[in-house]
């Protein structure tokens, strides 16, 4: 996750750059209840249903496993799906949870989040909640594969609003999509919304089916200029909205690259030293994926490759074992191909997204074919000219193998 509103805080509000600790990074870690689902989204990595699937954690397993994880003092959980309230015991996981991990988090469609429920969910003491909405009205509707899921989706946003609940929209970009980015932006300052996170296509479940729906890169980069005003806007002093992307650590690169065209060396410099601690793509190292059956995997979208599974030993033990492919993605830089592998920014991207070049290539390790940055941004010699996109916010101070 690249949190744009945070970096862009160092341009006017500059900060030491944390040092990473020795030892094993502790990883958030995204645990996927259940693949059961009231919607049928057409980027959904689990493929999931509104049927129950076999096989899924006994409340039992489920309590070990948490207990397991605040033991192991994880610094952030998120408890997601499918839809996570259609879980059998998805309260009790969740106030356990509350006292187990400095930060839990909902991930949700948002369309059950009314009434009683809305009212637990407050009572859980969440630190936030996520509702996922993919376009206005119909396009959302079309996207997510149920008439009134907007509507719906949206009353839980209020619901959540009404009783104190940190909240955000979660979007994904898509050519489909991609048009109702400024009204979403809208929506979230017109609802009081905290958050916005714009997520990428990942080519995993029906994700990857839909592929082809993925924005083209203009798209992207317009995408992204919409955010970088936006983030800045807020930063000096405007309608408050703390922005953050997913999916593409590219956009890193490109937020760099519009630092060094709008600011001078010194905040350039320092601001990239910022990107380079956080190392861009995390699957591995600070981030993991428990899924619906226990199995432990790199990230939400590894789900063909699996380090083990929690009904047979703990999280903590697969997570700190000789797991191969632990380890290659834990490796910087990583043995990446291609662009990739030639690229001047793998400090700040940490070659993006692998699992879009394992299902285009069967080979982890090639370029992430989703990078929206040209050869000369990334470095690559002989490349086109430099793309730069003019500033146009308000004024400041220039200055296929696995292994």
């Amino acid at each position: 996750m690249f949190r744009l509103s945070e970096y862009m805080k160092q341009l006017v509000a500059p900060t030491p750059v944390r040092k990473r600790r020795p030892g094993p990074v502790k990883p958030v870690v995204i645990w996927n209840l259940t693949r059961r689902c009231n919607l049928k989204c057409r980027h959904c990595y689990t493929v999931s249903a509104d049927v129950n699937f076999p096989g899924e954690l006994s409340h039992e397993q489920a309590m070990e496993t948490l207990e397991d994880l605040g033991r192991f003092r994880i610094p952030a959980l998120i408890l997601s799906g499918g839809e996570p309230l259609d879980r059998f015991d998805f309260y009790d996981i969740a106030t356990r949870a509350r006292d187990l991990v400095p930060m839990l988090a909902l991930s949700t469609n948002g369309t059950k989040i009314h009434g009683e429920a809305a009212d637990r969910i407050a009572e859980v003491g969440f630190s936030y909640v996520g509702v996922s909405l993919d376009g206005i009205g119909a396009t959302n509707d079309w996207f997510r594969g149920v008439e009134g899921a907007f509507a719906d989706a949206l009353r839980g946003v209020r619901e959540c609003k009404k009783r104190g609940i940190k909240v955000g929209l979660r979007f994904c970009l898509t050519e489909g999509t991609q048009h109702h980015l400024p009204d979403l932006l809208k929506l979230c300052d017109d609802e009081g919304v905290d958050k916005f996170y714009l997520s990428h296509l990942v080519y995993a479940g029906r994700g990857d089916k839909n592929r082809g729906e993925d924005a083209e890169r203009k798209r992207t980069r317009h995408a992204m200029d919409l955010l970088l005003e936006r983030a800045w806007d807020g930063v000096q002093g405007g309608q408050p909205l703390d922005i953050v992307t997913g999916n593409n650590d590219a956009d890193a690169g490109y937020f760099l690259g519009w630092v060094q065209h709008n600011f001078d060396d010194a905040r350039a410099a320092h601001v990239r030293e910022h990107l380079a601690a956080w190392g861009g793509n995390s699957s591995g190292l600070g981030v993991a994926n428990i899924d619906n059956l226990g199995r432990v995997h790199p990230d939400t979208y590894w789900s063909d490759y699996t380090v083990g599974n929690v009904k047979t030993a703990t999280f903590s033990e697969l997570w700190t074992g000789a797991d191969r492919m632990l380890e290659l993605l834990r490796t910087r830089p990583r043995p990446l191909k291609g662009r990739c592998g030639a690229c001047r920014l793998q400090d700040v991207c940490g070659g993006n997204t692998r699992i879009r070049a394992l299902q285009l290539t069967g080979d982890p390790w090639a370029e992430d074919p989703a990078c929206y940055l040209s050869d000369a941004e990334i470095g690559v010699e002989g490349g086109e000219r430099l793309e730069v996109t003019p500033f146009r916010g308000k004024s400041h101070d220039p200055a296929h193998q696995f292994f």
